[in-house]
C-alpha cells in the first residue's frame, strides 16, 4: 500500500481528485482510462451502488496492468466493514463522508491512507490526532469558501480537499483555491450525466484536462 504521504501529496499536486460510479463495469474502466490520458493520477471511485466492489476489484485489475502509477480509491466508506472489503480489494486509499473510529483502525492496521469527511472545527481536530493529513470538507455547497478561510489558520499540518459544491468553472474552482483548499473533489461536473450517457471519453479527457489546466492557472496568480 503507498503510503499516505504519497497519496495526499499527489492529490495536492494534481488539485483535484475526480470521482464517479457507474454499474456498467466497461463505462467504469473506461472513464477511469479517459481520467488517466488527462495526466491525472488519483481517482476516487464511490462505493454507492450494488456493483461498486466488483467494479472496483475489476478497476484495480486494469489499473495494475495499464496504469501502474495510478493511484486507485474508494469515496464513501461509512462502516468498518466497507473499509476492510475494499482495503483487501487493493483500494489505494480510503474516503469517507465522516470521521468513524472504526474505520480509522482498519486504515492503519492495512496501512491504508484515509480520508475523512469533516465539517467543523471539532472533527478537524479530532481527524488530525487521529494522524490524518487530508480531511474531506463536505459537504461544500453548505459550508462555502468562508468556513475554510475562517478554521484554516487554526489547523497547521493538515491539509483540506472540498467536495460537493465545486463547479467546474474558473470562477468556483478559484473561490475554493482563495480560501486555502489544497484541493477539490469534482463528481458529476467533471464525469457528466451525459457523457456517461454517450460514452463520450474523448470529450472527458478534453474537459479533466481544461480543468487542471484551470487548476494550474489559479494558482499561478
Amino acid at each position: 500500500m503507498p503510503d499516505k504521504k504519497l497519496v495526499s501529496g499527489k492529490i495536492v499536486q494534481q488539485g483535484i481528485l475526480p470521482l464517479y460510479f457507474n454499474a456498467d463495469e466497461a463505462v467504469s474502466i473506461e472513464v477511469l482510462k479517459a481520467i488517466y490520458r488527462a495526466g491525472i493520477r488519483a481517482v476516487e471511485y464511490t462505493n454507492r451502488g450494488e456493483a461498486a466492489l466488483n467494479n472496483f476489484k475489476k478497476l484495480i485489475e486494469v489499473k495494475n496492468k495499464e496504469m501502474p502509477d495510478m493511484f486507485l480509491g474508494v469515496g464513501t466508506i461509512k462502516t468498518l466493514q466497507q473499509a476492510e472489503n475494499y482495503s483487501n480489494a487493493g483500494a489505494d486509499f480510503l474516503v469517507s463522508p465522516v470521521f468513524d473510529s472504526s474505520i480509522c483502525d482498519v486504515a492503519y492496521i492495512n496501512k491504508v491512507p484515509w480520508i475523512p469527511g469533516v465539517m467543523t472545527p471539532t472533527e478537524i481536530h479530532v481527524a488530525q490526532q487521529a494522524g490524518c493529513n487530508l480531511v474531506k470538507v463536505f459537504p461544500g455547497n453548505l459550508l462555502q469558501p468562508g468556513f475554510v478561510e475562517a478554521v484554516l489558520r487554526l489547523f497547521s499540518g493538515i491539509d483540506f480537499i472540498v467536495t460537493g459544491g465545486v463547479d467546474a468553472t474558473e470562477q468556483s474552482i478559484r473561490a475554493w483555491f482563495k480560501s486555502g483548499v489544497a484541493a477539490v473533489g469534482i463528481g458529476g461536473k467533471l464525469i457528466t450525466k451525459e457523457i456517461l450517457e454517450q460514452q463520450n471519453f474523448e470529450k472527458l479527457k478534453n474537459d479533466a484536462i481544461e480543468i487542471t489546466n484551470i487548476i494550474r492557472s489559479v494558482r499561478n496568480k
